[in-house]
């Protein structure tokens, strides 16, 4: 049965006191007998002083939550500012950030002109749902060859999960693709029922258990930077900082760039690595023509 923007929304708050304990929000602990994990309904309703049938029914889907009950739920389940930007544009309401203008996903002349220009730099272009639009000679340096990669798993969430090399190059594997999922369940909002997305996440949680459980979790996160640590198959350890970019256009494209502090041993790797393989064959490949 097809879900409703609604029932995206009830999945969420679901999961959402699933992850909270009585104790958290300053109520008593409960007793030895109690089996369920998470806060109840009833808690729920009680701290948010409105009857739990009127919780009940958004969390069901049957009615779409009131602004005045969002702003609540927003203190009662303790959501931070990704979590509540989530869970506003679930809904449907303007506390939203703006919606995005749904463009077709052709890369930006000024997106071509800046991954042509940064030539020891490893970078990529990532459109709706994180899929690798472009990328430069260093990112093939770094990850893999994508233009070996049929376009429709040319993805960076499904890479993290199911393609040994891109897998096998993050040494923190299980904290970068809890913070992938996040990214992406952050994206899946402005378009829930987008038939890509959705094949991309049922692919997914067939194929990989971790994935099924974190996207279950309905952990969010709009982070646009961090720290990758990663074992490259030729030069060893890297530990990049990694950036990412919006475009102005509102189409949701975003330049990812990684880069290592001068001086250090990350970033002499990174230049032999990609003075290595920047003439290679296939690296020249900056862009998937089908789009």
């Amino acid at each position: 049965m097809k879900q409703t923007p609604d029932s995206h929304l009830g999945a969420f708050l679901r999961a959402r006191r699933a992850q909270l304990t009585p104790q958290e929000c300053g109520l008593p602990e409960p007793d030895s007998t109690r089996r369920v994990t998470g806060l109840l309904r009833q808690e729920v309703a009680q701290l948010a002083a409105i009857s739990v049938d009127y919780y009940t029914r958004p969390e069901q889907g049957r009615v779409r939550a009131s602004a005045p009950v969002l702003v609540t739920l927003v203190r009662v389940l303790r959501l931070e500012d990704d979590q509540k930007t989530y869970m506003y544009e679930l809904a449907g309401r303007s506390g939203a950030r703006p919606h995005r203008r749904r463009a077709a996903e052709q890369l930006r002349p000024a997106m071509r002109r800046l991954l042509d220009q940064l030539t020891e730099t490893p970078a990529l272009v990532l459109g709706r749902r994180l899929d690798i639009l472009a990328w430069n000679p260093a990112a093939v340096a770094l990850y893999t060859d994508f233009a070996t990669i049929p376009a429709d798993r040319r993805n960076y969430v499904h890479l993290l999960f199911t393609d040994p090399v891109v897998r096998g190059l993050h040494r923190a594997w299980e904290h970068d693709a809890r913070d992938a999922v996040a990214a992406l369940r952050m994206e899946a909002a402005a378009g829930p029922d987008d038939p890509d997305l959705v094949r991309l996440v049922g692919t997914l949680t067939i194929r990989d258990a971790d994935f099924r459980t974190w996207w279950a979790e309905h952990r969010v996160s709009g982070a646009g930077y961090g720290t990758k640590h990663y074992r490259h198959r030729l030069v060893g350890d890297l530990t990049l900082d990694c950036d990412t970019w919006a475009g102005p256009d509102g189409s949701g494209q975003r330049l990812m760039v990684l880069t290592a502090e001068t001086g250090t041993p990350s970033h002499d790797a990174l230049r032999i690595l990609t003075s290595w393989t920047a003439q290679e064959p296939g690296t020249e490949r900056t862009e998937d023509p089908t789009r």
